[in-house]
């Protein structure tokens, strides 16, 4: 499971500026990379652990601005197609599953 937040933050004054770089860097405390400029991704092992990063990014949301969150399974993040140019790439990979018996 995959969790996206796409987030248009306004950053015309101080305040703001200040709101916006704690989101940010509150996301990415919570393990989320930047997958591109205001969209964080964060790979998840189950769509309970999913659940439980959806409601630390509402926890941390700001008081101005446009946030979205969304779920996917590893099946469709795995179906995207990137581009840098008009050169293809694959999809990071999520964490390898570690297995015990």
């Amino acid at each position: 499971m995959w969790v996206l937040v796409m987030f248009d933050l306004p950053t015309e004054t101080k305040k703001q500026k200040k709101a916006a770089t704690n989101f940010r860097k509150q996301i990415m405390a919570d393990g989320f990379t930047m997958f591109q400029f205001s969209m964080y991704i964060r790979h998840c092992p189950s769509s309970e652990n999913a659940a439980v990063h959806v409601k630390r990014v509402k926890s941390f949301l700001p008081e101005e601005g446009k946030v979205g969150v969304m779920c996917v399974t590893d099946k469709q993040f795995g179906a995207i197609e990137i581009f840098y140019g008009r050169n293809p790439t694959s999809p990071d990979k999520g964490p390898q599953q570690l297995e015990l018996f």
